[in-house]
């Protein structure tokens, strides 16, 4: 079974966070998403949550590096960081 770490921009720091909130796989995160999970993220101590890690996992569910996002779905992913107030 691949590891997070084998998705694009996921790398072993940011997949310790995904271990830490539960999410192991890449099924789990693709079924939790990328913005559930950077809510989770966010609730660890010294977490380092930020719009581009959010944009990185949006990547990896996608399969792609999160530069190839396309201009609305950063925006969607800016609004609801936004919201969030992460």
């Amino acid at each position: 079974m691949p590891q997070l770490t084998d998705l694009p921009n996921i790398g072993q720091t940011l997949a310790e966070k995904l271990n830490t909130v539960g999410i192991k796989t890449e099924l789990e995160l693709k079924e939790v998403g990328s913005k559930n999970a950077i809510v989770k993220i966010a609730t660890l101590e010294n977490s380092g949550a930020c719009i581009n890690m959010l944009y990185a996992l949006e990547g990896a569910i996608q399969g792609i590096r999160w530069h190839g996002l396309d201009k609305e779905k950063k925006q969607e992913l800016l609004d609801f960081y936004r919201m969030v107030g992460k």
